[in-house]
């Protein structure tokens, strides 16, 4: 047993980790040293003719490596500005740990667990502020793509609006982030944009359709929204031409708000019965007979707001069997917004509407990426010979 040797795996792990360090600095001093040479055209010392400028001592900096942090010296030179690319070049090796930093805050994981995982790689730390640089690296590249020209036509427009919290000198209050999702004309989906808005109000909804018109929005026949005001009445101002559809999940919620809790299931089949009916004619016969029915029943206000608001749920039967199912309800942007409320949670409240837009956008521009617009959503060609019919009706 005397014989037998013991290893301190901890206190190994430890020397090689300083081994690598120290390498690390001393090859990234060297090669700064190399580069002032080459830019002074001599070596330190050296007293030539061809010398372009001289050493003025160098000034300290330290730099995250993936063998931890290190201290280099940066030369300074008394005429010639020292401008190295010996540490960006490097620092493009590490930028794929910064990406990873953006990412896991975008998908959702706490600051805090953002921390443990760096100290786990790096050995330290990154603060909340440094992880709070990283993401204003990406602001610039969400505000282009919110303000990206919108090329070809989108015959399907989504709306919908999402409030988030706002904490502003200890005191909340909501801010509105309004959301466009497209289906353009080769059936895939794409996400237009956003913008902030005080609130889901005719002002704010005009503001963001006036700038998706600018951005170059064309060819919409059909937009689907909730029965927001704001929306309604924009529509009609900016997009004349186009049909409105409204979300036949939110006209049911609005119904069933009038109905006795054990009358609901039924309600529901006698609702569900209207847009499974075949064509328009059909739809707003059977429209009726449920009206008859709830009155019936004593359920007039139910029976009322089916009557006077049938027939905005009805426009998807303008367009192609095939289609209905997914123009008929806002379903797919709800999805989208649900996947913006499991990020933003994780946030709490926002400083101020700009930041709370720039992480939905980048959210938004996350899904976007992924296979989620690689999937075609519809098929399109079943729209030619349609539009004519579209526009004058």
């Amino acid at each position: 047993m005397s014989n037998i040797i013991q290893f301190n795996e901890d206190v190994i792990k430890n020397k090689l980790n300083e081994l690598v360090r120290g390498s690390v600095e001393e090859t990234l001093n060297q090669l700064l040293d190399q580069e002032a040479d080459r830019l002074t055209n001599a070596a330190r010392y050296e007293r030539t003719e061809a010398r372009k400028d001289t050493r003025a001592g160098y000034y300290q900096r330290s730099l995250e490596t993936k063998a931890g942090k290190v201290n280099l010296k940066v030369p300074k030179l008394r005429k010639l500005p020292f401008e190295t690319a010996i540490i960006e070049r490097y620092k493009r090796r590490e930028s794929s740990i910064e990406e990873a930093l953006i990412e896991m805050y975008l998908a959702g994981v706490s600051v805090r667990r953002i921390e443990d995982i760096t100290e786990i790689l790096w050995g330290s730390k990154v603060s909340p502020g440094t992880i709070s640089k990283l993401n204003k690296k990406v602001y610039s590249h969400i505000e282009d793509w919110r303000n990206r020209p919108l090329d070809g036509e989108y015959p399907y427009v989504y709306l919908d609006g999402i409030y988030l919290k706002r904490n502003w000198g200890g005191e909340y209050e909501n801010v509105s982030i309004l959301v466009a999702l497209a289906v353009n004309n080769d059936g895939y989906r794409e996400i237009l944009g956003a913008a902030e808005g005080s609130k889901e109000d005719k002002e704010s909804w005009l503001n963001f359709l006036r700038h998706l018109k600018e951005r170059g929005l064309k060819g919409t026949q059909l937009f689907i929204s909730d029965k927001c005001l704001g929306v309604v009445e924009t529509l009609g101002e900016i997009f004349p031409e186009a049909r409105w559809q409204r979300c036949v999940v939110h006209f049911y919620r609005n119904i069933f708000s009038v109905v006795p809790t054990g009358k609901v299931k039924l309600v529901a089949a006698m609702l569900k019965a209207i847009h499974a009916q075949e064509d328009l004619a059909s739809a707003k016969e059977k429209a009726s007979a449920v009206v008859r029915k709830l009155r019936e029943m004593k359920l007039p206000k139910a029976a009322e707001k089916v009557e006077t608001g049938i027939e905005e749920t009805l426009s998807y039967m303008h367009f192609p069997r095939e289609h209905w199912l997914k123009i008929r309800t806002n379903n797919g942007l709800e999805r989208l917004m649900r996947e913006i409320r499991r990020r933003t949670r994780v946030v709490g409240s926002f400083p101020d509407g700009h930041s709370a837009l720039m992480l939905v956008c980048a959210r938004l521009r996350h899904v976007a990426s992924s296979n989620w617009g690689l999937k075609r959503y519809l098929n399109m060609k079943l729209l030619v010979g349609i539009r004519e019919e579209v526009c004058i009706g």
